[in-house]
């Protein structure tokens, strides 16, 4: 795992430096953010398929990685 966060921290430092204000401004789509919630509910519930739990695990390291972006952009920021 420690691999794998040290990539993304990468990539969200190289996100930030190209474009802060952006992925500052970032949010998903409420499509997708109610999707989140549902297997959120589904997983709390113990009623989340493999299917499911992968791809809430997706969105989960997809949100890592832009909360890791935001917080190298606003330090970029104010550099």
């Amino acid at each position: 795992m420690t691999a794998s966060i040290s990539a993304q921290d990468q990539i969200a430092a190289m996100i930030a430096e190209e474009m802060p204000e952006k992925i500052l401004a970032f949010k998903f789509a409420p499509a997708i953010q109610e999707r989140i919630l549902f297997l959120v509910d589904r997983k709390k519930e113990g009623q989340i398929t493999p299917v499911e739990n992968e791809e809430l695990e997706r969105y989960l390291a997809y949100d890592l990685l832009i909360g890791l972006a935001k917080a190298r952009a606003m330090k970029h920021l104010k550099a």
